[in-house]
């Protein structure tokens, strides 16, 4: 374990009917306020006329933009930015999923620089600076509501990356499990995905003596997994979609990855996909993570053999740690297709004409990821094991 500092400034107001606490958190920041949202399912959910008559009894100015794309695209933060510049917004208020989150993330940083906020993305500036901002989140997923990260799409070059400051900690986020009662079964199952996606992003790591770590990551993976099948077979359930909202939170908020840093090769390889194909994140890492893992799987053994055990319950018995370990990774599989996930490239309708293209971008920095670093052919024959 490595030394570490941990700081997360992030005000997290959990529960029901807490979205009145936006009269007591947005005055602190001023009276302009531009409210970015994705398609309209706030409107037809009603969550947005609550939004408004709120910041009308604040008697806020409200500029609005609506549209987020799922994969939030460069053109969207570019009319953000614009809004804020022109009309000297005080304070941004994301009500979405981390697709909106991250879209306000960029935007309130952008409406602080002077170049082309894609800069910042591609690390060719830092956020020094961001507008203050809050969120309202519909969406149990990315974390982005209690993180310093994001990630977005230039469409036009087909370029996904992600980026961060620790500027663009949201100063609020209020998480009302009711406002998950209206995402739909495949969004919801794609939300599971990416949040125990996170948490192997953290568990496969180089780093010793993460006892406490571990378990923290394997208990969250475990709730999950207990309570994803009873959420599917109950939308509105508030319990089960209260469990599944906080450990989207906790799966990538900083309290895991406490004293190492964890791999996030898999996220770069997924990017990579949507960057071309444009499908939904979670889908992609459902098909990519199993195959990472297999192609992995001789980095350390013995810790794809204790996921195997304490996560996925496999008997050890008569067994190599190699076979192990491999049941696990099946079981991860069969737990995924069991809530509907998919599986395959194809899935998507994805064949092997832009493997190539793919794995030229995942490769745009160079080698990456912190538990085995990899290279193209490694890149590609994780797609090629996709398909």
């Amino acid at each position: 374990m490595q030394n570490f500092t941990f700081w997360n400034p992030t005000k997290l107001i959990f529960g029901k009917d807490q979205l009145i606490e936006l009269k007591n958190e947005i005055p602190k920041y001023g009276n302009k306020v531009l409210v970015v949202y994705g398609g309209g399912s706030i409107k037809r959910n009603g969550l947005y006329d609550k939004v408004i008559d709120l910041l009308d009894e604040m008697h806020a100015e409200v500029y609005e933009l609506p549209g987020v794309e799922p994969n939030p695209r460069l053109s969207t933060v570019h009319k953000g930015v614009e809004i804020c510049k022109t009309n000297q917004v005080d304070f941004l208020l994301a009500v979405g999923g981390g697709s909106v989150i991250d879209c306000t993330k960029l935007i309130a940083a952008g409406a602080k620089y002077d170049g082309d906020a894609w800069d910042l993305v591609t690390k060719k500036a830092f956020a020094h600076e961001a507008l203050p901002f809050g969120t309202v989140l519909t969406l149990a997923a990315t974390g982005s509501e209690m993180n310093s990260g994001s990630v977005i799409t230039n469409w036009e070059t087909n370029e996904k990356y992600g980026w961060g400051s620790p500027a663009v900690f949201p100063k609020f986020s209020i998480l009302d499990p009711v406002n998950t009662f209206t995402v739909p079964r495949d969004q919801t199952v794609y939300g599971i995905v990416d949040m125990m996606s996170h948490v192997f992003e953290h568990y496969f790591h180089p780093e010793g003596n993460t006892i406490l770590q571990d378990r923290m990551c394997e208990s969250l993976l475990i709730t999950v997994m207990e309570t994803a099948p009873k959420l599917l077979e109950d939308l509105e359930n508030y319990e089960h979609r209260a469990t599944i909202l906080y450990n989207g939170t906790m799966a990538l908020n900083g309290m895991l990855s406490m004293g190492y840093r964890g791999d996030w090769a898999t996220h770069n390889i997924e990017h990579a996909v949507s960057a071309v194909y444009d499908i939904p994140h979670g889908g992609g890492l459902a098909i990519l993570f199993p195959n990472w893992m297999k192609h992995n799987l001789q980095v350390n053994v013995e810790r794809f053999k204790q996921l195997a055990i304490r996560v996925f319950g496999v008997d050890p018995q008569a067994k190599s740690d190699e076979e192990i370990a491999l049941e696990g990774i099946d079981k991860l599989r069969e737990f995924w297709n069991s809530i509907g996930a998919p599986a395959r490239l194809a899935d998507y309708d994805i064949d092997d004409s832009k493997l190539d293209v793919m794995a030229d971008k995942a490769m745009a920095n160079g080698e990456f990821g912190n538990f085995k670093k990899l290279n193209h052919d490694d890149v590609l024959a994780i797609y090629k094991a996709s398909l």
